[in-house]
């Protein structure tokens, strides 16, 4: 299962990058800006990391690209100064609506033919497997 789910996140993120190309996104630049989207409040590098499951790094180096095309903006963290917090700006959140448009469509797409209960089932058992991942190692 573990294989598969592997093979099931390398197709998604080639075939999202391929979605919203013509959008002058990625894959990558597309969860950063759907994690402070989603957030509806601006988050910190380390938060939109966590939230999407991406290193620091990676949140960091795309956030540092779509900030220099307006995509986002950053605002002061009253809580930690170093840390600077990033909301979208209205082309942000333009781009971010765009893609689940596309998405939208290409998710009912692959939904095709599976019940209901199928896809709530897959739903549950994700959120299930990404807890217990989140969870401590047992030593």
């Amino acid at each position: 299962m573990i294989i598969s789910i592997f093979r099931v996140n390398s197709l998604l993120l080639e075939r999202g990058d391929h979605l919203v190309a013509p959008l002058q996104l990625t894959s990558a630049r597309w969860q950063v800006l759907g994690a402070v989207a989603l957030a509806a409040t601006p988050l910190t590098t380390p938060q939109i990391a966590d939230a999407m499951g991406i290193t620091r790094q990676g949140a960091q180096k795309q956030l540092n690209r779509m900030l220099e095309e307006g995509l986002f903006e950053v605002q002061v963290n009253p809580r930690k100064l170093r840390s600077p917090m990033y909301a979208l700006t209205d082309m942000g959140r333009e781009k971010f609506e765009q893609a689940m448009q596309l998405q939208s469509a290409w998710a009912a797409n692959l939904a095709r033919g599976f019940s209901r209960a199928d896809l709530e089932a897959t739903l549950q058992l994700m959120n299930t497997l990404c807890t217990r991942l989140n969870s401590p190692m047992p030593t």
